[in-house]
């Protein structure tokens, strides 16, 4: 299988821009970064080269170098070998395609940890329903499965995604209804996990309210401290009352409850 590598230049002000810029990569079937060198199978590349332009083009603080053909690896298959695989509580080990959402960032790491503290105290041990939007690698609907979850809904606008999670949660030994798309199917929710970017959190927060059940809870994370008055007013606005902050570095969580 030929690949190609795609040699940018990229400074951005926040680190969520890179996440959201890599993640865009991602869409266009980038499969591994090394730095800013990006590798993509030779033909997919082809068939994206316009909407990759057009990316790199609306991206301020983004250039691209150069592009060449490089040695004939699975670069994402590399990836994997060379990475250890972060081992999350109670067992949960998860394979990330294109090197994101192994569990170890700090988003993620926030909402594992408020999801064991819920274990501990027992809010698994009533019937829960859980939907994890944005749910990328699974992580976080396996680990809620894990802690006893009744059931958990799982829901990203990203086919890999949905491919990914339904590995990750077979190899994990759970069971998640996993959704392509940007909605929650009709149900009521206990428990709704978002670690998205804090514009698509602030658009969604109507969804996610009428979703939850009357007493659920919204957890957030994927933003900054500056972004929490935004978050707290789209919230309360539609009957959504803040519980809690936690913050690991410059990265915020917040729990809202209905």
């Amino acid at each position: 299988m030929q690949y190609s590598v795609v040699h940018l230049s990229y400074r951005f002000d926040q680190t969520w821009q890179q996440d959201l810029f890599e993640q865009d990569l991602c869409d266009l079937g980038f499969e591994v970064f090394d730095g800013e060198n990006a590798y993509i199978q030779t033909s997919v590349l082809e068939e994206n080269q316009q909407a990759l332009n057009a990316l790199i083009t609306n991206t301020e603080g983004v250039s691209l170098l150069s592009t060449e053909e490089c040695e004939d690896i699975n670069w994402n298959a590399t990836w994997e070998a060379e990475h250890e695989i972060v081992e999350l509580p109670l067992g949960v080990r998860i394979t990330p395609h294109c090197a994101f959402g192994a569990g170890h960032h700090e988003t993620t790491s926030m909402m594992i940890e408020a999801l064991m503290e819920a274990q501990e105290q027992g809010y698994f041990a009533q019937e829960r329903h859980v939907l994890d939007m944005g749910c990328g690698t699974g992580v976080l609907g396996i680990m809620a499965k894990k802690c006893g979850a009744t059931n958990v809904v799982a829901v990203d606008i990203d086919d890999k995604s949905v491919t990914n999670t339904l590995e990750n949660a077979e190899a994990n030994g759970v069971t998640l209804d996993v959704r392509l798309g940007s909605t929650p199917p009709d149900g009521a929710y206990d428990l709704i996990l978002a670690n998205i970017h804090r514009n698509i959190l602030v658009e969604h927060m109507p969804m996610y309210a009428k979703t939850l059940k009357d007493g659920g809870e919204l957890w957030l994370s994927g933003f900054y401290a500056e972004d929490i008055p935004h978050l707290q007013q789209a919230a309360e606005a539609i009957g959504l009352h803040h519980l809690e902050t936690r913050n690991t570095n410059e990265w915020q969580w917040l729990r809202l409850k209905k």
